[in-house]
């Protein structure tokens, strides 16, 4: 390990200080008393979701192409039975065909709100938080919308990326800066993307939780118990909007607003959507913070909460319905 300069010194102490500021401002729980609207989410579908891509198909990448042409397969599939039509965004990477599979919901001219989830694994490894887990949450989000499809007024895409892992991760190989740059190019509205990035690990141990930097568990759990939403400076208002109303699916929710430069802030497909100006978060069981399985042989579907997971779920769908919906001013009912 090389000796650090004073200057490094000096950067680690002054984000340690802009974080720990940004700690304690952090949305926090409180009692939430609106309704909800019905938001049913199968703990079984769930599962058959996370056991298919990582048990029956495994390892899912490039250099397990079969794996990859499979879980795209799978998740075709499902979208289809939902009763979506399903659009392919193919690219080539080392003389491969790799897609990202896109649907929507909702006026099509309307400006869109982005939902996506990785649906490829690191190395040989199973990947069942990551990212299974995302892409059965996506997939629960696709059933879900069906209930509120003539409700919207924004249209709601969401997209099963392709080649998020290493070593793609940061390059423009990416299926979500593939998908980030073509929103970009056509001058698409984006009212923000939400990236489902390992939802299904939790843990009631105490020091269960680890932070980026030690005193922020000054002002977060020690227990790894909640589910976290972590945007950049930007996208703070997407991020607490979205906070409130996952609240409502009596999970605890967590918030983070940091820059890029803290260690896994931009560890998934929304750091793309950044890189094009576009709001947005990150969904998250915080990953390695937490899961001591991430990126081992280890990452199984046993490891799972999937009553947590269904509890995000709802949150998510929440929050969805939050930005597609437009409300009606206060006092338009009596004025009729």
């Amino acid at each position: 390990m090389s000796a650090k300069t004073p200057y490094t010194v000096f950067r680690q102490l002054l984000l340690s200080l802009l974080v720990l500021t940004l700690a304690a401002c952090a949305t926090r729980n409180a009692d939430i008393s609106d309704s909800r609207p019905p938001a049913p989410v199968s703990q079984s579908s769930l599962g058959r979701s996370v056991h298919y891509l990582s048990v029956k198909i495994g390892p899912r990448n490039l250099k397990h192409y079969d794996g990859l042409q499979r879980a795209a397969k799978y998740i075709h599939q499902e979208f289809t039975n939902l009763g979506y039509k399903v659009e392919r965004q193919q690219y080539q990477v080392e003389a491969k065909a790799v897609e990202n599979l896109i649907i929507g919901i909702g006026p099509k001219d309307a400006p869109r709100i982005i939902i996506g989830a990785h649906y490829d694994s690191f190395g040989d490894q199973p990947g069942a938080d990551d990212n299974a887990s995302g892409v059965a949450g996506l997939i629960a989000l696709a059933k879900l919308l069906k209930l509120s499809e003539n409700k919207l007024d924004k249209r709601i895409e969401l997209v099963a990326y392709t080649l998020e892992e290493p070593p793609y991760f940061r390059t423009q190989l990416m299926g979500s800066y593939q998908h980030a740059k073509r929103l970009h190019n056509n001058k698409v509205k984006v009212i923000g993307m939400i990236a489902l990035e390992m939802i299904g690990y939790f843990s009631d141990e105490e020091d269960s939780q680890n932070y980026p930097i030690g005193l922020m568990g000054m002002f977060y759990p020690d227990v790894g118990n909640f589910i976290g939403v972590v945007s950049n400076f930007s996208s703070s208002s997407l991020k607490n909007r979205l906070a409130e109303q996952i609240k409502k699916a009596d999970i605890d929710v967590q918030t983070l607003m940091a820059p890029a430069i803290l260690t896994g802030v931009d560890f998934s497909d929304h750091m793309n959507y950044w890189e094009f100006g576009y709001d947005a978060v990150m969904i998250t069981d915080t990953a390695f913070y937490r899961n001591h399985h991430y990126h081992k042989h280890s990452d199984v579907i046993s490891t799972l909460n999937l009553e947590k997971m269904a509890a995000v779920v709802r949150g998510v769908y929440y929050g969805v319905l939050d930005l597609a919906i437009e409300k009606e001013p206060e006092g338009a009912e009596s004025m009729r």
